[in-house]
């Protein structure tokens, strides 16, 4: 099955061909231990889709879905596909009105919603959707804690999940499918805070999956981790590369994937081959993972994408677990991967700056354009436009803002993914920041990124992020957060630090230091906490 394509119509394709295949290998194994044979996975969300379609839900209709990590929300995204609608997964521990704007916006026809979030329905007012399913918090799987209960009172109208999973199943013949229809949409929010989503259609998805398949050769023995909630494009590889390759996918609960010291056992002890993670979360296994005391030697393949992984922490990592091959995934939401950069071992001592994001994937195509819009020659620095089978169809509703990051150009349809790069000879691609994360200071251009390698070079700053204040007189300050290991230096020494490692006019104004950087639901630094008043 290694390096095939999938030549799927959908993605739940995927998951029915793994079923005839092998219907009695483990799919999915829940964080409590419990696990689902390929034939109990399919067979459940078969019925789920016999649900919503004896629900009213139609073709292109759009399925939300606020549920802690586990069968239960694997189930839903199944059914939801083999109904042939779009699934719309939101944080379960996000805020009730940002989770009801989402499916509001996208006009959900159905909602699985676990019952320790009724809080939502309070924040739905009198128009909730059509389709309200309430899933207990036993049929997660979950593990930690639930959502704190709301005291709002559940309509009598609202369908037990076991009375979906009790449905007579869903066999439309597979033929009905089509590549162009969406298959589901993710919100994010960019750096205005208000969330866009982000519509993608199955063949961009499998677009992504059958250049997985061709590039780390995944097996049926594979044993991958699920660490991404649903609602973050990570999540992608996860669910469909494992699922189509008939291995066994174990799904990482959200309090188990923010302790390292117990997930680096659960890699351990689970034999895991395949990781895929941000960058933060293989930081944190190596620093405080006690990773130099466990096998590991099932890993294959140690995967990463999201932000920029610090070279101290990457060399640390591959240090302690220097048999696995190391992957720099590269793309935004809009794209998924689009580069993809093998990490050379062992990472050179002297080696500062972060590895580049390397070359195109086969699935893509790229130009490097300025602000206005011409081509730029190898070695110049400019925008990235991607084109290719992977990139999403348009923001949901927003007309206004695809023409904004579209343009047709060679014939072919490129979106302009906001990153500046250079190309270099032999590696590719180099990532030199975001376009909206550039400064002007003193007349010099600055991007906030290249400050934050500077400092996490410094031997006792575990992280950092940096942060651009308006200033009336000086125009912007520069404050760069911080969190230690041990000791925290001086301002003095930091200072010192600075004069070293970055020109003058590159050096932050203030410090700020932390236990540790506030996140997103994505694990990704939080900057929008860290502008807000008192951060």
């Amino acid at each position: 099955m290694a390096g095939v394509a999938s030549s799927a119509s959908s993605l739940a394709d995927l998951l029915e061909r793994s079923a005839a295949r092998s219907p009695e290998r483990t799919a999915l194994v829940a964080p409590d231990g419990t696990a689902l044979t390929y034939r109990e996975l399919d067979g459940r969300a078969s019925r789920v889709a016999g649900f919503l379609r004896g629900s009213g839900v139609r073709p292109g209709d759009r399925v939300g879905f606020c549920l802690p990590k586990g069968p239960a929300s694997v189930v839903a995204i199944f059914g939801a596909l083999k109904a042939r609608a779009a699934y719309v997964p939101v944080d379960w521990h996000g805020p009730a009105a940002r989770n009801v704007t989402i499916h509001r916006d996208c006009e959900v026809s159905a909602l699985f919603l676990g019952e320790g979030r009724a809080d939502l329905l309070a924040a739905w007012g009198t128009t909730p959707p059509r389709t309200l399913v309430r899933v207990a918090t036993a049929e997660t799987g979950a593990d930690g804690p639930a959502a704190p209960p709301s005291g709002a009172a559940w309509p009598a109208s609202a369908v037990p999940f076991a009375t979906a999973l009790a449905h007579a199943p869903h066999d439309e013949p597979a033929s009905g499918r089509r590549t162009d229809d969406v298959a589901y949409i993710l919100y994010t929010s960019g750096t205005t805070g208000v969330p866009k989503g982000v519509t993608l259609t199955h063949g961009n998805a499998l677009a992504f999956v059958d250049w997985c398949s061709a590039q780390f050769a995944p097996r049926e023995e594979d044993r991958f981790s699920s660490h991404s909630p649903f609602h973050f494009d990570l999540s992608i590889f996860d669910l469909y590369v494992a699922l189509k390759h008939g291995a066994a996918l174990f799904v990482i609960g959200e309090e188990l994937g923010k302790d390292p010291r117990r997930l680096a056992r659960f890699a351990a002890e689970r034999r895991l081959t395949i990781w895929y993670s941000t960058p933060s979360v293989l930081a944190l296994l190596a620093e405080f993972g006690g990773l130099d005391g466990l096998d590991l030697r099932a890993l294959r393949h140690v995967l990463f994408a999201g932000e920029v992984f610090p070279v101290k922490h990457l060399r640390r990592l591959t240090q302690l677990v220097p048999h696995a091959a190391y992957w720099n995934l590269y793309g935004p939401t809009e794209t998924n991967v689009c580069n993809c950069a093998a990490i050379p071992l062992p990472v050179p001592p002297e080696r500062t700056q972060p590895h580049p994001i390397g070359p195109l994937c086969a699935h893509c195509e790229g130009l490097v354009l300025d602000e206005q819009q011409v081509e730029q020659p190898r070695g110049s620095e400019g925008l990235l436009w991607i084109s290719g089978p992977s990139v999403f169809r348009g923001y949901w509703g927003r007309p206004e803002l695809d023409a904004k990051v579209f343009l047709v150009r060679h014939g072919r349809r490129w979106y302009n993914t906001g990153d500046v790069v250079r190309e270099e000879p032999g590696e590719g691609f180099v990532y030199l920041g975001r376009r909206d994360r550039m400064v002007k200071r003193r007349g010099y251009r600055i991007e906030l990124g290249e400050i934050e390698a500077a400092l996490q070079s410094h031997p006792r700053l575990r992280e950092a992020a940096v942060v651009a204040l308006p200033d009336p007189e000086a125009g912007v300050r520069i404050r760069a957060h911080v969190a230690c290991d041990g000791a925290r230096p001086s301002l003095v020494e930091l200072k010192r630090f600075c004069a070293t490692a970055l020109p003058p006019y590159m050096s932050p104004d203030l410090f700020a230091f932390h236990d540790a950087l506030p996140r997103t639901s994505t694990d990704k630094v939080d900057y929008q906490a860290l502008l807000r008043p008192g951060a």
